[in-house]
């Protein structure tokens, strides 16, 4: 079919945007580093709740993610993911505050659900479901399966970034889906 983006073309598409943004975001354009905010605070927060566990304190670190962004665009220089570059700067501050903090915060469901929230294209009805049935999965396969489908990172960018090997995300992603079709097809058959 003509004019229909596949997944890998849509991914490189998103990849060169987001390196030039960080570029002009790297010579002080304020207005590429709201764009910029603006198509990665979710995936930013994403991993930092899933790191944290607690939203307040998820939302700080996405808060120090952007300004380390900012202070630290200068010196980017395009190589792998834009995405994973600004998701590294995530983790490496969320793990910063839980090694501070010296504590580990159970998160509550609210928390976990409002990260698709914000999801566009979905209904009301469905985004419901989905929260219902992201409640339903372990925490790592939730975080795994938020990273790839809210973040839109590769299976090998979240092992990096989870420090996991493949196999295991893999694992966990495709047992983490199954679980969901279950509950989605469940909540459906109400």
């Amino acid at each position: 079919m003509l004019g229909v983006q596949t997944s890998e073309e849509e991914a490189v598409r998103r990849n060169g945007e987001l390196e030039r943004l960080l570029l002009r975001v790297g010579q002080g354009d304020r207005d590429a580093f709201a764009h910029l905010y603006g198509r990665t605070r979710g995936a930013v927060y994403a991993l930092a709740l899933s790191v944290l566990r607690d939203a307040h304190a998820a939302q700080d670190a996405a808060q120090d993610t952007f300004v380390r962004v900012w202070e630290s665009a200068p010196a980017y220089r395009p190589q792998g993911s834009p995405m994973a570059w600004v998701l590294t700067i995530a983790r490496n501050l969320a793990r910063s505050r839980l090694r501070r903090d010296g504590r580990l915060v159970e998160m509550d469901e609210e928390a976990w659900n409002a990260i698709p929230a914000g999801a566009p294209g979905v209904s009301l009805e469905d985004r419901l479901l989905l929260q219902e049935a992201l409640a339903g999965l372990e925490e790592e396969e939730r975080s795994i399966i938020l990273l790839h489908a809210v973040a839109g990172l590769k299976h090998r960018e979240t092992a990096r970034l989870l420090e996991k090997p493949l196999s295991t995300i893999l694992s966990k992603y495709h047992r983490g889906l199954g679980k969901l079709r279950s509950l989605m097809k469940g909540e459906s058959g109400r």
